[in-house]
């Protein structure tokens, strides 16, 4: 029977050094991203100096706030009886919540460009291509780990789960809809939509952040529709299916609202300066808001 193979190994070891898979995956979006955008906020006028700045911030926030989701959504994997609850920071082990890596990823987007004197909206446009693209590429960590697949199946691209990663209930089975095969597939081809769009109508104000969002949760329904991981349910749904349908909604009036009001391009330069209270800076100069 044809099927997709899961990896051997998950890890290995450079003397006393563990090196996961994961890691590699989530590093390699990273840095896919980081160049995708950085050549995008160049093109939008933006400086490469200040690019950098931002991303560094938007890495650390999204990945503190995927993990502080995954927790607070898990919380029964690390606290309470038998279990250990400083291994909640062990985010090697796996375990970060889109959700929150999107929110705090934002939050710090929005921070260091109030801190640098630069407009949110074209600095949001020119990360959500390669955020999605990251995404995609983050997803196969999970295949290595054997990890957030879906429910059984017998179609030739099903995927083989070894007996130890399968969960109750299913260990009769040998392979599983690749979900993380799905989510890469449509995270890509969501990046090469949004980058087609901008392209070709050149959105911005925000536009091209706000049809991120709405591309990304309108398939991971789906995708989460098929999971079975051990996950908090609520009326029959996973909890991460309500937050993809009540997000997607949010982000769906979002692009239509920019569409209404903000239409065209932003009048506000891409780098609106910071006032500098320092003496070398004449009247008419802004100065420098780096610290």
């Amino acid at each position: 029977m044809l099927s997709i193979p899961s990896p051997s190994f998950s890890q290995f070891s450079i003397g006393p050094v563990t090196i996961h898979i994961y890691a590699l995956c989530l590093l390699a979006g990273i840095v896919v991203a980081y160049l995708i955008g950085q050549r995008r906020y160049r093109g939008r006028g933006g400086s490469d100096e200040d690019f950098e700045s931002v991303a560094i911030w938007a890495v650390i926030c999204g990945i503190i706030g995927a993990r502080i989701y995954h927790v607070i959504t898990d919380h029964e994997l690390y606290f309470g009886p038998g279990r250990t609850w400083y291994h909640a920071f062990y985010i090697w082990q796996g375990g970060l919540g889109i959700w929150g890596s999107i929110s705090g990823g934002a939050i710090g987007v929005l921070w260091a460009c109030h801190r640098r004197g630069l407009t949110f909206a074209p600095m949001a446009d020119s990360l959500a291509p390669g955020i999605l693209m990251a995404q995609g590429i983050g997803r196969l960590g999970n295949w290595f780990n054997q990890e957030l697949f879906g429910r059984p199946t017998t179609a030739p691209w099903g995927l083989q789960i070894d007996p130890a990663h399968r969960p109750l209930g299913y260990l009769q089975y040998q392979t599983f809809h690749p979900t993380f095969l799905y989510e890469l597939i449509w995270d890509v081809a969501g990046a090469l939509f949004l980058l087609w769009v901008d392209r070709r109508w050149r959105l911005e104000r925000g536009k091209i952040f706000a049809l991120y969002v709405v591309v990304y949760t309108f398939g991971r329904f789906w995708v989460e529709r098929l999971r079975i991981d051990p996950a908090n349910h609520y009326g029959g749904w996973r909890l991460n299916s309500y937050t993809a349908v009540i997000v997607f909604v949010i982000g769906l009036i979002w692009f239509c609202w920019l569409l209404r009001f903000r239409p065209g391009a932003d009048p506000r330069p891409v780098s609106a300066g910071v006032a500098d209270d320092s003496p070398e800076a004449g009247p008419d100069e802004p100065g420098d808001a780096q610290e």
